[in-house]
């Protein structure tokens, strides 16, 4: 299955000065962040800068106290996350959250439902057009567990798979959602080094094949100085920098912050 890609030059996701307070704590102070079509952006911080509140705003878990985003030239401010997952965002967590008792095949098959064209008459008397559907849904879910080599684990419930297969199935299922964004939330943790290469390489993969846009939240600064054309830095809920990795690394409000004196350290390619 393959995405269309935006085809728009400007912003596909535009955070114009964004802040987000709870009672008298400001997690987010008036955030400008853009993520453009195809994109591999990457938000990173200490503990507590504001990074999961973000993707909470952006994703209409939480509505900023200040501000405006838009998505595709549309506000999406006041939008429920389901409905924002129509319109193209989907997000992993940073604890994973599949659904751990169905098979690996029904959490992939749940999200692809985001779309589906039959409604609940069509469910009841399973006609024509329903049991089309249903087959078309059932090629397109095995296709991407086999691109993802989980097909073997089809019929295994989803909290018997080893913890990075687990990360890989929450991924193929935001992307069953048919998303022009995608949000990952720290998807490295926990994992091992090599898991971390086979990571980054999956992570450029995703966004070449289906062509969308990332936005990546993560601790592990080899992950995101290997795979990210741009990086975001936020501090106490206040954006310190901004640029490419390199900008980013030689950034001394960022050494002070965040990276420390040994950031310089050689980082592992995703091309490896």
């Amino acid at each position: 299955m393959t995405l269309p890609a935006p085809n728009s030059s400007d912003p596909l996701l535009d955070v114009a000065r964004c802040t987000m307070r709870f009672g008298g704590l400001t997690a987010v102070s008036d955030l400008n962040l853009q993520v453009g079509a195809n994109d591999l952006i990457g938000l990173i911080g200490p503990n507590g800068a504001g990074k999961t509140t973000v993707f909470n705003i952006i994703t209409g878990v939480y509505q900023p106290t200040e501000g405006a985003i838009s998505f595709g030239h549309q506000s999406i401010i006041g939008l429920r996350p389901n409905i924002i997952a129509t319109k193209g965002i989907a997000r992993t967590f940073q604890n994973i959250r599949l659904f751990p008792s169905m098979t690996v095949y029904d959490n992939v098959r749940a999200a692809f439902h985001l779309h589906v064209a039959s409604g609940l008459s069509h469910a009841l008397w399973r006609g024509r057009s329903f049991h089309a559907e249903e087959k078309s849904v059932e090629e397109q879910v095995m296709e991407m567990l086999d691109l993802f080599n989980l097909g073997r684990f089809r019929n295994a419930m989803a909290k018997s798979l080893p913890y990075g297969s687990q990360r890989r199935l929450e991924i193929v299922r935001a992307l069953a959602t048919r998303p022009k964004l995608l949000l990952l939330d720290e998807p490295a943790a926990g994992m091992n080094p090599t898991e971390k290469v086979e990571l980054m390489k999956l992570i450029q993969f995703i966004k070449d094949k289906y062509r969308i846009s990332v936005l990546l939240v993560e601790h592990d600064m080899q992950v995101v100085m290997g795979i990210c054309e741009r990086i975001t830095v936020l501090d106490y809920g206040i954006k310190i920098a901004e640029g490419t990795p390199e900008q980013v690394r030689s950034d001394r409000k960022v050494i002070e912050a965040y990276l420390g004196e040994d950031h310089r350290e050689a980082k592992p390619s995703a091309k490896q």
